[in-house]
């Protein structure tokens, strides 16, 4: 397996790193929502995680990007110190069928993310905007407390260029503060974003929210075949 170093470690949540890998020049092609086995050094074992950039971004500036789930009991299996920058990481793979189409005939997109599934979809919103420019791209992000959303700077601000259609939600009591919606996704969460026939839907979090989301999507018109899915417990 091929090793790189972490360029950059940054706490994304309080138990989430965002790292980047270091290709040095090094070809690792993959499609956008896959995922790669990594153990960087120290670690007891090898564990796939799915890749957050796109492959447009990785070909620009040679990184490829995770979000990690690190704990500092190492309950995730890593912990702070395992990704710091500069350590040593194997990698291997791609792996994974859950990906964006080659040639999709849609031309809206709507990404649902619930907890650290947002990884997978975050690389296939960044390839949707970076290759189908013509697309309209909606994210619904669900939570379970505010301080849990990783990438939400970036988010906000592509929904400030209104390149993005953004809407989150935390699905837990919020902090005294929070004034953003508060409960799970639901139809209303998704209203204006589906034109049956030609929205193309992908999903990825827990199984209950998973299981919530596609009788939804179906009443709203999505066919079956529209709707992508990965679990992520």
């Amino acid at each position: 397996m091929p090793t790189f170093p972490i360029r950059e470690a940054i706490a994304a949540t309080p138990r989430a790193h965002i790292i980047r890998l270091d290709l040095h020049g090094e070809a690792f092609p993959y499609l956008a929502g896959q995922a790669a086995y990594l153990q960087p050094r120290g670690a007891d074992k090898r564990r796939p995680y799915s890749i957050a950039s796109a492959p447009e971004q990785t070909a620009q500036n040679g990184l490829i990007e995770f979000l990690v789930g690190t704990m500092s009991n190492g309950s995730s299996g890593l912990t702070p110190d395992l990704v710091r920058p500069g350590t040593p990481v194997s990698i291997d793979g791609p792996v994974g069928s859950f990906t964006f189409p080659a040639h999709p005939r849609e031309r809206r997109f709507v990404f649902i993310a619930g907890g650290t599934g947002i990884a997978p979809l975050r690389s296939m919103l960044w390839h949707t905007l970076l290759a189908e420019r013509d697309g309209h791209v909606s994210l619904i992000y669900s939570v379970r407390a505010p301080e849990e959303f990783a990438y939400m700077d970036e988010f906000q601000r592509l929904a400030d260029e209104r390149r993005i259609d953004f809407r989150h939600t935390v699905t837990r009591a919020a902090a005294e503060g929070w004034v953003g919606r508060q409960g799970r996704i639901d139809v209303a969460c998704l209203d204006g974003l589906i034109e049956p026939g030609a929205t193309l839907c992908f999903v990825c979090g827990p199984p209950a929210l998973v299981g919530d989301i596609r009788p939804q999507l179906m009443e709203l018109g999505v066919a079956a075949d529209q709707i992508r899915i990965e679990n992520w417990s």
